[in-house]
Formats: C-alpha cells, structure tokens, sequence
C-alpha cells in the first residue's frame, strides 16, 4: 500500500506539489489565527515552514534543492522554480492600478524609491558585516532586506548561490515579521490613520505580508492602500536590484 501511494506521489509530482504546499499554507493560516489573533501573517508562518522543510529535505537527502529531492516531492521544485514565481510577481503586479498610484500623489511615489533604496542599503550593510564581500552575494542578500520576493528574483538574475539565496529570503522573512509586530504599536505615533500615510508607509516598507497584517491590526480600512503601495514597491525592487543598484553594488565593493 505505501509504495503504491509513493508511486503516486512520484508521478503526479506537481500535483503532489500542490497540495503539500496548500497544505502547509492551510495550516500556517489557522495557527496565525488560533495562536497569534492574525498578528503574525499566515504567509510568514507558512514561509517559515516551507524553510524549515527544505532544511529538513536537504539533510534527509544529501542532495542541494532541499525537499524536492527526495522523488516523492519533487513536484516542489517546479511549483518553486523560476516560471511560475515570476508568474506569481506579474500577476500580484497586476492587481494594483497605476492610476490610483498617480492619485495618491508625489510623497508616495518618493516612498518607493527611497524605502527600497534604505532596505537595499541596510542589507548590504548587514551581509559586508558577516563577511560577505562579493557584489552579487551583498547585492542579493540587500535585495531580500528589500522583500523575500526581490531576493531570490535578484539572485536568479546575478547568478547567486542557493545559499545566498536562502539567506535573502530569510532576511525579507524577518523584516515581514518585524513590521507585522511594530506597526500596531507605532501607527498612533506616525500618524497612520488614513488611506494617505497607509500608502506612504506601504511604498516605505514594502512587505507584502507585514504591511497587511500590520494594517489589518491597526484598522483593517488601511489595509488596501498600504498593499497597493506594497506591490510597486516589489516591482520596482524586481526592477532597480538586478540592474542600478548591482552596479552601484559592484562599483563599490568590486570584490
């Protein structure tokens, strides 16, 4: 009976990867709300796990693409490969309107770029001081302080190593969980409490996730504008990464 459900699971591998990964993002949902009250975004949960896993795949292996090495999920590594996450980053992309953006007006606009740059600039910052010195790998791990989603898109394009990558994610990890944890406690501070500031600070920090778990608990009014702001900011991160700031990266620190 198990090698039958084993051989089932190795020839519908994307199938397979499918509902492991729906699986995992179920669960990680229901913990957020059970657990956290919603605080903690079920995407970051669900991040986190599927880390975890590859880590566990990887070891149980011996191989380098984590858990879909093993035949039965090897499905996961096609789910997660390049086609359908940029399919996934064009139709997030797709889902904001640009005329709203021009609406909001020229704060909002200055946001994006300089809550990518300041991102970009502070994950450098936090790779040089672990003793990395090679443009791609500083350029890939800034782009992930920028969003999870900018780091591997980033590191796809420069050619980085797996692990470099896995490292860029975590940090767009951290900084998800970080802005999900603060917004509440500082919105009164700031002052977000209109639609406006919710853009501005949406194209200031840019995570997805963070920013709408941290609206939500804030005043769950907010949270379209701050989302909308969200994803030109990981637009234009997948835009300045990969190209302005590599080569400013590179200028700087040619290795």
């Amino acid at each position: 009976m198990m090698d039958l459900i084993h051989q089932a699971l190795i020839r519908n591998g994307l199938l397979t990867g499918f509902i492991v990964v729906g699986a995992l993002i179920g669960i990680s949902y229901v913990l957020s709300a059970r657990l956290t009250r919603g605080r903690l975004h079920g995407s970051a949960i669900a991040i986190f796990g599927g880390l975890l896993l590859a880590y566990v795949g990887g070891r149980f292996s011996g191989g380098k693409s984590g858990i879909a090495d093993l035949p039965a999920f090897a499905g996961i590594g096609l789910l997660g490969g390049a086609m359908l996450r940029d399919f996934s980053i064009v139709a997030t992309a797709y889902g904001a309107s640009f005329d709203d953006l021009k609406k909001s007006g020229l704060p909002v606009v200055l946001s994006l770029f300089a809550g990518v740059t300041v991102s970009f600039i502070c994950g450098v910052g936090v790779a040089f001081a672990f003793g990395y010195r090679d443009p791609v790998s500083l350029t890939t791990i800034g782009a992930g302080a920028v969003t999870y989603i900018v780091g591997p898109v980033t590191g796809a394009a420069l050619g980085a190593s797996s692990e470099v990558m896995a490292l860029s994610i975590a940090a767009g990890l951290v900084k998800a969980i970080l802005v999900m944890i603060v917004t509440p406690l500082i919105a009164k501070a700031i002052g977000l409490d209109n639609p406006h500031t919710a853009m501005i600070y949406g194209g200031t920090l840019g995570t997805n996730s963070g920013v709408s778990a941290g609206l939500a608990a804030t005043d769950p009014k907010l949270v379209p504008y701050g989302v909308m702001a969200a994803t030109f900011y990981t637009g234009l991160g997948c835009f300045l990464a990969p190209s302005v700031l590599f080569l400013a990266t590179r200028w700087l620190f040619p290795g």
